[in-house]
């Protein structure tokens, strides 16, 4: 028998794409699961092992669902192994039923894994190097002293800016961004203090 198992990383994403290819695949029975791959309670991966009997085949569309990092794959699949349960990962090709097959798996699950720790290590060193050139992280502030000097000009224009929406919209700042650095009695100050 198949059993196949979908998961994804939030709440807000759809695990509907892998169970229509689990199903494809045959799968007979689904898990499915919304949570990080990092956590090691993953109970809905848990009641598929569980579920499983010698013979059975668990099902996933990819290596990374079933974990993610090699030492979780490689205990879930020994842990299939003992029981006598088969692994395929739709989208590697990888069916441990076959010799070729689990040779397959053993270098795809450490190549994923090389994958990861590059990532994380270029990311690392992205960051050290920016801290250490007075930079971090993120996306750059779009509201410099500068912009905030034009801003507070066009808030004072009321001839050519004659409601804030059009100082907002001309500056092309989102509502939230322009009264995070203009109060409203700011505003008021600014709106004002030509007419005396």
């Amino acid at each position: 028998m198949f059993i196949g198992y979908a998961r994804v990383s939030t709440l807000d994403q759809n695990p509907q794409f892998q169970v229509e290819e689990l199903r494809k695949a045959g799968c007979e029975k689904i898990f499915t699961e919304k949570c990080s791959g990092a956590k090691a309670d993953r109970p809905k991966l848990q009641e598929a092992l569980e579920y499983a009997r010698s013979g059975d085949t668990l099902v996933v569309w990819k290596l990374s669902r079933l974990a993610r990092s090699l030492t979780q794959v490689m205990a879930t699949v020994r842990q299939l192994e003992e029981r006598g349960i088969n692994l395929r990962a739709l989208t590697q090709r990888i069916d441990t039923t076959t010799p070729e097959g689990r040779l397959f798996f053993h270098i795809n699950a450490a190549f994923d894994q090389f994958q990861r720790e590059i990532i994380i290590e270029n990311t690392r060193a992205g960051l050290k190097s920016a801290r250490e050139h007075g930079r971090i992280g993120g996306r750059p502030k779009i509201m410099t002293k500068e912009r905030q000097k034009q801003i507070r000009a066009m808030i004072k224009d009321n001839a050519a800016y004659p409601f804030i929406s059009d100082v907002i919209r001309a500056a092309g700042i989102g509502r939230k961004t322009f009264y995070r650095y203009f109060s409203a009695d700011e505003v008021h100050r600014l709106r004002t203090s030509l007419q005396h």
